[in-house]
């Protein structure tokens, strides 16, 4: 069973598919995985109760003969953003204890309906704000590398999960880097798809010019074949694009077998100098450059003048649309009510709700955004944000006419330890300094694992984006990296981290 739960995802569905490993040998032995190391990760809030039985429907229906999906039989881990009606959704809040969707949200019914075994929600920071998942209400997650450290955020339980082998696949969301960064952290790969690429229906909402859901895993190839089942069409959101898709999993076997290095246009921001970044992340970074320059890439340097503002308009535009979307959590409808002594009125009712029910980050950004939002202030504070956001859209324009891809390290620097920056907000804000502009712009963008730092032996990545809609062309460059480091390496990344108290990798 240990065995198992080594197997890349494409890898397991082969096993699947031909008879070798059954749906509930697969689902039991990350269920024990679970059981052995979570307690010491925290990766999952919740774990399915209803995953053997599931598992075993997908048994009966390959006895039957029936004409399965690829992927039918294989666990999932599910971000607490994404509603589900058999589990409680949360978003890492105490106003959401407990809650019960009375539907799924629409990449949960397509995962479903791919026959993938849903193996539990995992831990977030409340409400995806955050980039450490310490800010969850629930505790937080610790990075399978370092128990330590921090896994990112906002999905640091997806990743942790993924990377804990936990979960050979996880579901996340990724409103300014909260799929790359925490990828970053733990070795594996996250994508964020082109925005309205993946519907966010029932997906609870950040912001919602922000956020997009994609998948967590430790391959490229496993992203692809994720990405394949969630990507498309769905009438229910109104940002959804109505584009035929590409296979993405052909993509990254395109990418891992053939020679799409050559003659590559990657572009490097001359605005992003070394000196902002750790040095073993930087160090990292260009051994990448080098590493894809050696397989017939050519490095090119151009200007995006305007990325030095994105953490500045960010925090406004985010903060303005949380403070929107969460006004929703009144105590009236659904979720936690707290009822004052004495005679109190609606408004009474709501405000010691939302004090008691609401972390201090999420009401520290609920009041930056109101304050942005208010009379006599919207213009100077939200909508120069939104001239700056178009200012960086159109740096991407410029640069995208030069060159293939833009590269940058997928953050400034490897996980830092738990209670480190946990007061000091800013400094936690810049960690999306590199991932954020692709949100802002609605770009894809993929982070994979390119190493250890040097200087720490933490995971290190590079994040690699593409013009709107080009997702496969990350899929292809991602894969083709991913196979050049790993016949450096000699092995996978993760099969290098340590071992985790209470079960071996």
């Amino acid at each position: 069973m240990s065995d198992i739960i080594r197997l890349t995802a494409a890898d397991l569905a082969d096993k699947l598919a031909s008879g070798e490993v059954s749906s509930r040998e697969a689902t039991q032995a990350y269920l024990d995985r679970i059981a052995a190391v979570d307690s010491d990760v925290h990766a999952f809030l919740h774990v399915n109760e209803g995953a053997l039985a599931a598992a075993d429907a997908i048994d009966a229906s390959r006895a039957a003969g029936e004409q399965l999906h690829p992927l039918a039989g294989v666990p999932l881990a599910i971000k607490d953003v994404l509603v589900t009606t058999d589990q409680p959704t949360t978003s890492g809040s105490k106003i959401l204890e407990g809650y019960m969707s009375p539907y799924d949200a629409t990449v949960v019914a397509r995962s479903r309906a791919a026959g993938l075994v849903p193996l539990g929600k995992t831990n977030m920071d409340e409400f995806a704000m955050g980039s450490s998942t310490e800010h969850s209400a629930y505790g937080p997650t610790r990075n399978p590398w370092d128990l330590d450290r921090i896994p990112g955020g906002s999905g640091g339980g997806s990743a942790a999960a993924v990377a804990a082998y936990e979960a050979p696949l996880a579901l996340g969301s990724d409103t300014g880097g909260s799929i790359r960064q925490p990828a970053h952290v733990t070795g594996t790969v996250g994508v964020k798809p082109t925005y309205g690429g993946v519907s966010r229906y029932g997906a609870i909402a950040l912001a919602s010019s922000l956020d997009q859901v994609g998948p967590v895993t430790r391959t490229v190839l496993d992203s692809g074949l994720l990405h394949d089942v969630i990507a498309g069409h769905d009438p229910r959101d109104s940002t959804s694009l109505t584009d035929a898709w590409p296979s993405f999993a052909d993509a990254a076997r395109e990418g891992a077998r053939g020679d799409v290095l050559k003659g590559l246009k990657v572009g490097v921001i001359k605005e992003l100098p070394d000196s902002g970044f750790q040095p073993g992340v930087a160090a990292s970074f260009r051994a990448s450059l080098d590493l894809l320059e050696a397989n017939g890439a050519e490095i090119v340097e151009i200007s995006t003048p305007h990325f030095e503002y994105g953490v500045a308009a960010y925090y406004l535009i985010l903060p303005a649309e949380a403070s929107s979307n969460l006004a929703k959590f009144d105590s009236v409808r659904f979720g936690l009510r707290v009822t004052p002594d004495g005679n109190p009125t609606v408004e009474d009712v709501m405000s010691a709700t939302r004090d008691a029910g609401f972390g201090d980050e999420v009401k520290r950004r609920i009041i930056l955004g109101t304050y942005a939002l208010s009379a006599g202030y919207y213009d100077a504070y939200y909508g120069s944000a939104q001239k700056v956001r178009t200012l960086i859209q159109q740096d991407f324009d410029r640069a995208f006419e030069q060159v293939d891809v833009i590269a940058t390290p997928s953050a400034p620097t490897t996980a830092f330890k738990i209670g480190e920056r946990i007061d000091d907000p800013l400094q936690m804000y810049l960690n999306d300094v590199t991932t954020i502009p692709a949100n802002l712009a609605g770009v894809p963008g993929i982070s994979i694992p390119s190493g250890l730092a040097d200087d720490d032996g933490l995971p290190v990545g590079i994040q690699f984006l593409a013009p709107a809609r080009e997702d496969a062309r990350l899929y292809r460059v991602g894969a083709a990296l991913e196979t050049a480091l790993v016949d450096s390496w000699g092995a996978p990344l993760l099969t290098r981290a340590p071992q985790l108290a209470g079960g071996n990798r």
